[in-house]
């Protein structure tokens, strides 16, 4: 797979995530100057941690520790789909290179790289994420330098782009999947708890989101395990008697009969 056909297929994400970014970045602007807004995407892709960092930021009492366990959390379905990736790259695509383009998962990356019907190789991945990269760090630019030259008035409008962003993201999602619309509620029961529950109001922002993600997720795990498909095979088996046909199979018997 070659370089070109990795940028080539990368270019629709690039696009998107510059929209995106360009929210990030006015929202940064509001506490960072643009060298730093986009030094953090430079070295971050990664909206949903990016944005989980400004919040700690923007609260006075967030610590680096809350932050880096917060970022910890978020991120952590990386790890999964890089994993789950490792099973789908060529032969050639060594550990060093691994662990070079790894900075570059994100969720469309890998949708489009585990897609495809060919071993992934370094060229094709590094094509990949060239373009994403880019419009990634650039839409914070250009939002961060807007943010400090535009209107208060217009960047309030536009930072509120970014929450739409992960609305348009969570509701697809809670509108198809009922375990999910669950998790999401139980997440926002907390998050509103937190926020006007006067015994909880003195917890900080950086944990009372790592505090809402570990409820949220560990409830909807109890509740909505989800089953490997080898033990639902196996429970088929084990419940049809050794001697008997499928219904498919007996219904064939019959006819040609």
């Amino acid at each position: 797979m070659k370089f070109s056909k990795g940028v080539q297929d990368g270019l629709p994400i690039g696009l998107g995530y510059f929209a995106v970014s360009f929210s990030f970045g006015i929202a940064g602007s509001k506490l960072l100057s643009w060298p730093l807004v986009t030094f953090i995407s430079m070295t971050n892709l990664t909206s949903a941690g990016q944005f989980a960092g400004l919040q700690i930021m923007a609260d006075a009492a967030g610590t680096f520790i809350e932050m880096a366990i917060a970022t910890f959390f978020i991120n952590l379905r990386y790890s999964l789909m890089a994993i789950s990736l490792s099973q789908k790259v060529a032969p050639s695509f060594g550990t060093g290179k691994r662990l070079l383009l790894a900075t570059g998962i994100t969720d469309e990356i890998y949708a489009l790289a585990v897609s495809q019907a060919e071993p992934v190789t370094a060229r094709y991945f590094a094509g990949l994420m060239v373009l994403p990269y880019i419009g990634w760090s650039s839409g914070t630019l250009c939002g961060a330098v807007c943010g400090e030259i535009l209107p208060a008035v217009v960047t309030n409008a536009l930072g509120v782009a970014l929450y739409g962003m992960f609305v348009a993201i969570v509701v697809p999602q809670m509108k198809a999947h009922r375990p999910t619309l669950i998790a999401v509620l139980i997440a926002i029961a907390c998050s509103c708890a937190f926020r006007y529950v006067p015994a909880l109001s003195g917890v900080t922002v950086g944990f009372a989101i790592i505090i809402c993600a570990l409820i949220a997720s560990l409830l909807g795990a109890a509740f909505f395990p989800v089953k490997d498909d080898d033990d639902s095979t196996d429970d088929q088996n084990v419940a049809q008697p050794s001697g008997a046909q499928p219904a498919g199979e007996c219904g064939q018997s019959k006819e040609s009969a």
